[in-house]
């Protein structure tokens, strides 16, 4: 491996201006297949396998019309303070309100009369207007969208309170905000670590190429592919962070060889070969956890995980080819103020210290850190996993203000009503089991009002609307959907046919079960295939049994941060929340994926460096210490730009990228210092040359990947390195 990237960077160096083409044309394809994509990525989840998706399209077979995939919109109107909506005033600017809906848009197919269609609340205060388009949300232009806000504004200067809910509202604008803070705060911390805006510049570059490779090739086919909106931005979150750490360690390794001695062309393939190796493997593992996903079985998750994986293997492929190419073109300003340094020679390293500092008492280091990842982890045993609907978005939106008023007006349980759908071959089988059911489930304590059943045309199934007395969120409703479902069981061994619940606190229940059985299959998968790439880095069993440990105490850590902030508010303030709740349930699971990945790349950045050393000739500690005196300081830079990458995301509007942004900063953190940069040296320490013991069965059966260089160790020494005393330890 080592040898063929030492190639494939001195060509890249020699041929710069070729490599730079080639690039600037993969770009400019991509850019124009995502310029000739049409239509936008999609809100909706499918979720294959569990009893609600089931349901909906078992409505979508036997109700077409009713599950029709146009937008929507729930206007809730409220009559001014001591006043009835069903007052002469009120009810007139509420007819006037529907005309003016009905006149918004020609895509608008219908809007119900809250008079006519009894939406109107008991104490007539309140009442809503179902909206119905027949285009698609994606397909509403700015126009619709600013007719049905501006219907909305005039009726609330006639008195009436208005607010609305739905698909066919204006859509968040995906600003850039977040990219841009992840990218200032990378350009400052790679300007602080190399003291060169050359070198900082390069990491910055090459992270643009790779991102703008993969968001237009996500663009393109999105809709080819209906994919989720949020896959490019996970895909620009990881691409941003990976593409940065992944050119800076090739161009920290450069500056190191310049240090000792080799040429620039020498010195660029070297660091393709070493620290290029270790982009590879990092990759790799990276892929592997978030192709993996593929185990849940859902395809959003799927989809995410293979935009993202993409992502990565553009990242590595701009490293290890156009990272060679861009220092041909600055071989010496990329040195920045090391080559002005005094001959003298420099204090030593903070990373020097710091390994310094474990390796005096690794024992109780060791302790102190896995005692603060077990504490930190606790929150974790209270999480609770949902899916976000309007009652968890900002108090100032109108689908916030919609969510409250419906709540306060038509009962807690209004905004999560359950639907139970009852279907045999048998339309007599259908009505008999649809009484018996709609009898039981009128009897239940949580059952605030059961709807008459209605039937298709064929009278073989039926649609039952079941509104509980407590919130969608609440244990009340999740015992309530368990009741219905166990009636149902036993209506369907009575009558035949069969019984399902939909509905959101549902979905919830049900998308909560399917992942609580996919995640140890995933672990083993991702795991176990990861831990044999590891195996074959690092010739080692210990270290990859280590590397995988240190990983679940970061995730765990991670976790428990989320309960801590997201559900419990803690800093919420600090990190900009005003609502709290449960955790999305694809959160965890693409957090897992991700964080092994991620901890991984620190675990094969940092120890190969001190594998290197050890293969080379040094003892157990003084290659802890060497490993550290060249790769402390680059770890340190990379983490701390993964974080600020990943934390920049949690100012923005998406509920599941906020708290993923979180989590994956938070992850980042605890691994990448308390694991990586703590626990892994104490625990080398301990075990001494055991770390680097392989079975000789094992060993022999291994092919030789050559990580370290060691071919390229045998190749003529360069000129002394105190010739050059002045770049020491630099990066």
């Amino acid at each position: 491996m080592a040898t063929f990237l030492h190639r494939i960077g001195r060509r890249a160096f020699e041929r710069r201006w070729l490599v730079l083409l080639l690039w600037a044309v993969v770009l400019g394809v991509a850019g124009a297949a995502a310029a000739g994509s049409s239509g936008g990525g999609s809100s909706s989840v499918t979720l294959p396998g569990i009893e609600a998706q089931k349901a909906y399209d078992l409505l979508g077979k036997k109700f077409p019309a009713a599950n029709a995939e146009g937008a929507s919109a729930r206007v809730v109107v409220r009559a001014p303070a001591g006043q009835k909506l069903t007052g002469r005033e009120p009810k007139a600017e509420v007819k006037a309100l529907l005309k003016d809906l009905e006149q918004s848009s020609p895509r608008v197919a219908s809007v119900t009369d809250p008079f006519t269609a009894k939406t109107v609340s008991a104490d007539r205060t309140t009442g809503y207007l179902q909206v119905t388009y027949s285009a698609k949300a994606a397909d509403l232009t700015d126009t619709d969208h600013k007719h049905l806000d501006k219907v909305l504004e005039e009726a609330r200067d006639k008195g009436l309170t208005v607010e609305a809910s739905g698909t066919a509202l204006t859509a968040a604008e995906a600003g850039g905000s977040s990219e841009a803070i992840g990218f200032a705060l990378a350009a400052l911390i790679l300007v602080v670590t190399f003291g060169s805006f050359a070198a900082a510049g390069m990491p910055l570059a090459t992270a643009v190429v790779g991102v703008g490779i993969t968001i237009s090739s996500v663009t393109a086919l999105t809709a080819a592919l209906n994919l989720n909106s949020s896959t490019s931005a996970l895909a620009t979150m990881l691409g941003i962070a990976v593409g940065i750490d992944y050119a800076l360690f090739i161009v920290s390794r450069y500056r190191s060889e310049r240090a000792a001695g080799h040429d620039p062309g020498e010195a660029a393939a070297r660091a393709n070969g070493t620290a290029g190796s270790a982009v590879v493997f990092a990759g790799l593992t990276v892929v592997i956890a978030l192709v993996g996903l593929a185990v849940v079985n859902l395809p959003i998750l799927t989809a995410m995980g293979m935009a993202a994986a993409g992502a990565v293997v553009v990242a590595v492929l701009v490293a290890v080819t156009l990272v060679p190419a861009l220092l041909s073109l600055a071989p010496e300003r990329v040195l920045g103020r090391a080559r002005r340094r005094p001959k003298a020679p420099s204090k030593t390293p903070l990373g020097e210290r710091w390994a310094a500092f474990v390796l005096r008492r690794p024992w109780k280091v060791l302790l102190v850190a896995v005692a603060g990842l077990v504490l930190v982890a606790l929150p974790t045993t209270k999480l609770e996993l949902g899916l976000p609907d309007d009652g968890s978005k900002p108090p100032a939106t109108t689908e916030r203000k919609a969510y409250d008023m419906l709540a306060e007006s038509f009962g807690p349980g209004f905004n999560g009503p359950l639907t139970v759908v009852v279907n045999d071959t048998d339309p007599a089988a259908t009505k008999k089991a649809v009484g018996e059911l709609t009898n039981g489930i009128t009897g239940m304590k949580d059952v605030a009002a059961v709807s008459p059943a209605v039937y298709n045309p064929a009278g073989d199934t039926a649609i039952v609307t079941v509104v509980p007395r407590s919130a969608p969120t609440s244990e009340k409703t999740k015992n309530l959907v368990h009741d219905i479902r166990d009636r149902a069981a036993d209506t369907r061994a009575a009558t035949g046919a069969e019984g399902l619940v939909s509905g959101t606190t549902a979905l919830n229940l049900d998308v909560a079960a399917k992942f609580a059985s996919a995640i140890v299959p995933y672990l083993l998968l991702v795991v176990g295939l990861a831990f044999l790439v590891l195996i074959l880095v690092f010739r080692s069993l210990l270290v990859p049994l280590k590397a995988a440990l240190g990983f679940l105490l970061s995730v765990l850590a991670a976790f428990g941060a989320m309960v801590a902030v997201f559900q419990w508010g803690w800093f919420k303030d600090l990190f900009g929340l005003q609502t709290t709740g449960p955790i999305m349930s694809l959160v965890p699971i693409l957090t897992v994926g991700i964080v092994f990945g991620l901890a991984m790349d620190y675990q094969v950045f940092l120890v190969t460096r001190i594998r290197e050393s050890y293969v080379h000739g040094a003892g157990a500690r003084e290659a802890i210490t060497d490993g550290f005196r060249h790769s402390g300081k680059v770890v340190t830079a990379a983490a701390l730009i993964m974080t600020g990458v990943f934390g920049g995301f949690i100012g923005g509007d998406d509920a599941m990228i906020k708290s993923l942004g979180f989590g994956l900063a938070a992850a980042v953190l605890f691994d990448a210092f308390v694991v990586r940069m703590t626990i892994v040296p104490a625990v080398l320490a301990l075990l001494g040359d055991r770390a680097w013991a392989l079975p000789g069965w094992i060993d022999r059966r291994l092919p030789h990947v050559d990580i370290e260089g060691e071919k390229l160790a045998v190749a003529a020494e360069p000129a002394p390195a105190d010739a050059e005393a002045g770049f020491t330890h630099v990066g």
